[in-house]
């Protein structure tokens, strides 16, 4: 029996892996895909339309609203210590809903007294729930505001008559 080399089989076999290695740097070289891990999920945005009810608040002084509050007499000029003091009331107790000059949770209040009367506001502030029941239009409010109810703050009749007056300087 004479010994035969393997060296032509091994140098077949290393052809067949250098060319299966060639062919397989030559396919994962080609256009890639970025892949990326995780869940993922095709969306297209779709338009849609949502009818919004408009909602119209009248102005109304004459409506004094619900509450202990029915006359109101302003003089023409403002009370300095009452406005000091209703303005410290509306930055404790006011700024999370309502700016003077900014819809936010709540209706802008300044130029408050050119839509409601005195009596209306000092009402409102002081008994919200009852005129959000009852009130036509604290209703309307709460709607056009997304049914943001204003809570009550239990504000005496004398704090709600300095913010009343914190409201006039605005």
């Amino acid at each position: 029996m004479g010994y035969k080399s393997p060296a032509p089989y091994l140098i077949a076999m290393k052809k067949s892996i250098l060319l299966l290695s060639a062919a397989v740097l030559m396919a994962s070289c080609g256009e890639k895909k970025k892949e990326e891990s995780g869940f993922q999920m095709n969306r297209t945005k779709k338009e849609t339309t949502l009818k919004k009810e408009k909602v119209t608040v009248p102005i109304d002084l004459t409506n004094k609203g619900i509450g202990p509050v029915t006359s109101v007499s302003l003089s023409e000029n403002l009370d300095p210590d009452m406005v000091s003091l209703g303005q410290e009331i509306f930055e404790v107790k006011c700024t999370a809903c309502h700016m003077p000059n900014a819809r936010m949770i709540g209706p802008a209040v300044a130029g408050v007294l050119e839509r409601r009367s005195p009596e209306w506001v000092m009402n409102m502030i002081m008994n919200p729930t009852e005129m959000i029941k009852k009130d036509p239009i604290a209703k309307a409010l709460l709607k056009e505001y997304n049914n943001a109810i204003m809570l009550n703050q239990n504000v005496n009749q004398e704090d709600a008559r300095a913010l009343l007056e914190y409201l006039r300087s605005l």
